[in-house]
């Protein structure tokens, strides 16, 4: 004999029973494992769960693109050290977000991703339901995990599992799929209360053998030119105060990539930023922390001491020897590493050779001289040099502010232009240098931090995603975003010699992006010079509003893709094609 339901049991005994579904169980699911805030855009089956987490006291951000609300969502994984939540409608919505989703696991930021999808027994059997997709096998092999909850009861247990999938070992991003039907069903809440749980130590340190450890300061004991590289993986580790300390005691030279800027401050005196070509091509050990030997280090061969030695701290073990073989692997989380050499480190075991901290010196002035006479110049029409600086010295007052940076051009010179004192504030196109990142991270530093935000976009790379200034005006966040508008992709002085079509790299050279932040109520400007950017950033900044300053560029600046244009291939070049004729 079945033994009666909890639903029967009170409806035989006239009692009233609370109910919940699954729309609550998701949100009591997120509450309850600190999950504060949700980007996404609404629309058939989540509109309610949105209703409902904002009732509940979740912050919920409503962007116009699924992509630009899982940017969103990557980065804030990115900046708080725990996974931020994406949501989605089923089908086209879930594609467009998992372009983002896909970028935070290429990424390594912590990210859920939870879908909408339509009924599953429509689905499998192909009958042609409302946006009908197999969303869990499209989204498997872009994402660090994906899971699907077939049940109401299983909702806890997912969001759960989703949840320390993406932030435990090398963070990453997780696609969760929820059907319609699975939302909408009912159970007794002391039942679905019963199925929600607490995740307890998601991210578990992961400590070093103490023989990797030695053998690794052996290893660096022994070197002449030491270097140490650091990646935004230990920017992301948040030991910031155990980074410093390890480079500043030894006296090893550093590089940063780009999002590990602010670590240490961009004018220590043991950054060989400045002189990177020369530091990669003689250091003779490397220890990369949180850095991947990818495209992004010429994968440790162009440009690298084909001799040198590498000691590699990672979480993930399998990325040892990914591209070089690595002397001296430390397979463990960053704070613990560091705590390990420290405590096995004899004191003055590891240091840096005067010698060659000297010759970086020496390179790294040379290398500030001629970018000083660059900046210095002051040439019409306004260059990309020119009003970048200006944003430098705008924003050198304002350490608090985060920089997000996407394009080519504009990507590679503020780069090198704007130094960063704090870290974790500059959040640029990273490994996959993906194009469209501008907004959603923007709005995701400005809604994190509370922070101002100055975006410094490429024209063309502000194009994926500028109308989410829509919804920077709709929070009223303190987004300045500083488009460098020369009129195309690279540059805006291609011309198309075959017929009046324009040519495959030209924009529209009148543009008026300052407009159409005033049309959403924001503040526009417009600087054709250095010191019309200074001053409008300066205003802008002041009123915490949302504004932009559309950049007036020379059309001819620019390099056809930027500092990677050796990636092109090279073929029959277009001056010897020959048109086709009508």
């Amino acid at each position: 004999m079945t033994a009666p339901s909890t639903l029967e049991t009170a409806a035989a005994a006239d009692v009233p029973t609370e109910l919940t579904d699954g729309y609550h169980l998701v949100v009591d699911a997120l509450r309850m494992n600190d999950v504060d805030t949700i980007y996404g855009v609404v629309g058939i089956p989540i509109t309610d769960l949105a209703r409902l987490a904002q009732a509940q006291g979740i912050r919920y951000i409503g962007f116009r693109h699924e992509s630009n609300a899982g940017h969103a969502a990557a980065i804030a994984g990115y900046l708080n050290k725990k996974p931020g939540v994406a949501l989605t409608v089923s089908a086209p919505g879930f594609l467009n977000g998992l372009v983002a989703l896909a970028n935070a696991t290429t990424n390594c930021f912590p990210m859920v991703q939870i879908s909408g999808s339509s009924e599953r027994h429509l689905v499998d059997l192909k009958q042609g339901d409302y946006e009908e997709m197999d969303q869990l096998a499209a989204a498997q092999p872009f994402v660090k995990a994906a899971y699907r909850v077939s049940r109401v009861e299983d909702i806890g247990r997912g969001i759960a599992r989703a949840l320390r999938t993406a932030i435990s070992g090398r963070p990453g991003g997780v696609y969760l799929d929820i059907p319609a039907a699975v939302l909408g069903a009912i159970l007794p809440k002391a039942e679905g209360d019963r199925t929600l749980s607490r995740l307890v130590d998601p991210a578990p340190r992961q400590l070093p053998a103490p023989e990797a450890v030695d053998r690794a300061i052996e290893l660096l004991a022994s070197a002449e030119r030491p270097l140490v590289v650091l990646g935004k993986g230990a920017a992301y580790a948040q030991a910031d105060a155990k980074v410093r300390q390890f480079i500043e005691s030894t006296g090893i030279p550093y590089v940063p990539m780009s999002m590990a800027k602010g670590l240490l401050p961009d004018d220590h005196p043991q950054s060989a930023a400045t002189a990177r070509s020369l530091a990669l091509k003689k250091a003779d050990v490397v220890m990369l922390i949180g850095a991947r030997l990818n495209w992004l280090l010429g994968h440790g061969q162009t440009g690298w001491n084909p001799d040198a030695e590498f000691v590699q701290i990672d979480i993930d073990p399998k990325e040892m020897d990914s591209n070089q073989p690595i002397a001296a692997p430390l397979v463990g989380d960053i704070e613990s590493v560091l705590d390990a050499l420290a405590e096995r480190t004899k004191p003055g075991q590891i240091t840096a050779p005067s010698a060659w901290r000297e010759e970086l010196g020496a390179r790294s002035a040379q290398n500030v001289a001629k970018m000083a006479k660059r900046l210095e110049a002051d040439p019409h029409p306004m260059q990309f040099m020119g009003a970048l600086k200006a944003v430098r010295d705008v924003v050198r007052a304002h350490p608090e502010t985060y920089i997000v940076n996407e394009g080519a051009n504009a990507l590679d010179i503020a780069r090198n232009v704007i130094d960063m004192h704090v870290p974790r504030h500059r959040l640029d196109s990273g490994t996959w240098g993906v194009m469209g990142i501008g907004m959603g991270y923007a709005i995701a530093a400005a809604v994190e931090s509370g922070a101002p935000v100055v975006a410094v976009e490429g024209d063309s790379a502000f194009g994926f995603s500028g109308i989410e200034i829509e919804t920077i005006c709709r929070y009223k966040l303190p987004v300045v975003t500083v488009i460098m508008n020369n009129g195309g992709v690279y540059r805006g002085d291609d011309t198309n010699p075959y017929d009046d079509a324009p040519a495959p790299t030209t924009l529209m050279s009148a543009a008026r992006h300052d407009l159409l932040i005033e049309a959403f109520g924001g503040k526009g400007y417009r600087a054709t010079t250095p010191a019309e950017v200074t001053a409008a950033l300066t205003e802008a900044l002041a009123s915490g509003g949302p504004a932009l300053i559309d950049c007036v560029i020379d059309p001819s600046a620019g390099t056809e893709s930027g500092h990677i244009s050796h990636l092109n291939p090279k073929g029959i070049t277009v001056g010897n094609i020959t048109p086709a004729t009508k």
